[in-house]
């Protein structure tokens, strides 16, 4: 049996809290800003919770964390 490893790329993006969640950074924070309202610059400078669809995927990209 092959040892189980983590995705390299996924240990960099996310990130597991106490309670087993799994928190990443949003989307459409890089680039083209000056057309995006400020409320949503800050809306998007902040971490969120992964979906519970997108859960069985992190978990199979993360292993040993969950």
């Amino acid at each position: 049996m092959p040892k189980v490893k983590t995705k390299s790329g996924a240990k960099k993006r996310f990130k597991v809290t106490g309670t087993g969640k799994v928190k990443h950074k949003r989307a459409y924070k890089n680039h083209i800003l000056t057309k995006k309202e400020t409320k949503q610059k800050r809306r998007l400078g902040k971490k969120a919770i992964v979906k519970a669809t997108d859960m069985k995927n992190v978990k199979f990209m993360l292993p040993h964390s969950l």
